[in-house]
């Protein structure tokens, strides 16, 4: 073989691995910021993550808002009107936030199986919901 070709081929070789090396990369960084939607049915039935953000939606359920301290602590039921589950989140709520109305929270499961809450985000008018939330209320089974 030709020096000039084995330079070639070597600098073809090093351009693959490094193409590799980044497309890695750019797949697990890619991976770790992917955040999943769960209903309160998928997380009332372990199948959303313990360890791992994810996101939660459904209907702040009436008379389940709760501020049980002197701080900033709010504590709420979220439903899709099939199963519940509590969410504790500490901080401002959204202007638009009020039982009966759509929500998307950011956060992860506690040991207690509360979701902690670190985003809430709420519907910005009378007939916007949600996509996730607007299907995962259809999906939902009747409430038993």
């Amino acid at each position: 073989m030709k020096p000039h070709r084995k330079q070639r081929l070597m600098l073809i070789g090093l351009m693959l691995v490094g193409i590799g090396l980044a497309a890695t990369f750019a797949l697990k960084a890619f991976n770790e910021n992917l955040m999943y939607f769960f209903s309160t049915t998928d997380v009332a039935e372990g199948k959303a993550p313990r360890d791992a953000l994810f996101r939660l939606g459904g209907m702040v359920v009436k008379g389940s808002v709760e501020r049980p301290g002197a701080d900033l602590l709010v504590r709420f039921k979220l439903s899709d009107f099939s199963k519940e589950v509590t969410v504790e989140y500490s901080g401002i709520l959204p202007d638009l936030f009020r039982e009966g109305q759509g929500i998307v929270a950011k956060g992860r499961l506690d040991s207690r199986g509360v979701f902690v809450a670190e985003e809430v985000l709420a519907k910005h008018d009378e007939n916007y919901m949600p996509p996730e939330v607007a299907d995962s209320l259809k999906k939902a089974p009747e409430a038993e």
